[in-house]
């Protein structure tokens, strides 16, 4: 069997994996993330192109621009790729993500949604045929658990329950 049959959309893959890298590498990336739950479910997005299975299940969030602060950085980024207009609770912990070249210090924060409909939304940091995000939904949390090793944000995954996620406080690290 050749490698482009057991991944069709390998260069597809490739192809985003290169402008992830290209357009936030080599450099220390501030960025805030939101966790969502209604329902003991978390909101979660599907990013192709991202860990070691081609996908990573991560929360709503993205990268904070400069002159703006972690709250409203994370209500658009919430707008952006949800289409969920929410407010921000409270902070919860912090965490550093660093395998070459990609180096990120993410601010988790606990949030609620105040309105909007749930769509798939976009990066608008990437051009369209660069796009990786593609599903979004409320996940329970005992399904998450089932997800393969490496597929979910490694804070969450760490996690036995939406309890353990929420009490998580400190920084934590992913170094590769």
């Amino acid at each position: 069997m050749y490698l482009w049959e057991i991944y069709p959309n390998r260069n597809k893959m490739d192809s985003q994996t290169n402008a992830i890298k290209e357009k936030f590498g080599n450099r220390l990336r501030v960025r805030v993330c939101g966790l969502c739950i209604d329902d003991n479910q978390l909101l979660l997005i599907k990013h192709s192109s991202l860990g070691d299975k081609g996908f990573l299940w991560v929360p709503p969030g993205g990268g904070v621009d400069y002159g703006e602060d972690l709250k409203s950085a994370l209500k658009r980024e919430f707008l952006e790729e949800t289409g969920l207009t929410v407010e921000v609770e409270r902070f919860l912990f912090a965490h550093e993500y660093l395998e070459k070249p990609l180096h990120a210090v993410e601010f988790f924060f606990r949030v609620n949604i105040l309105g909007g409909e749930l769509e798939q939304g976009i990066d608008p940091e990437l051009e369209e045929n660069e796009q990786i995000i593609k599903e979004i939904r409320f996940v329970p949390f005992e399904e998450l658990k089932e997800f393969p090793s490496g597929t979910v944000h490694q804070a969450i995954s760490k996690c036995e329950s939406l309890s353990d996620l929420e009490q998580l406080d400190g920084i934590y690290h992913y170094i590769k």
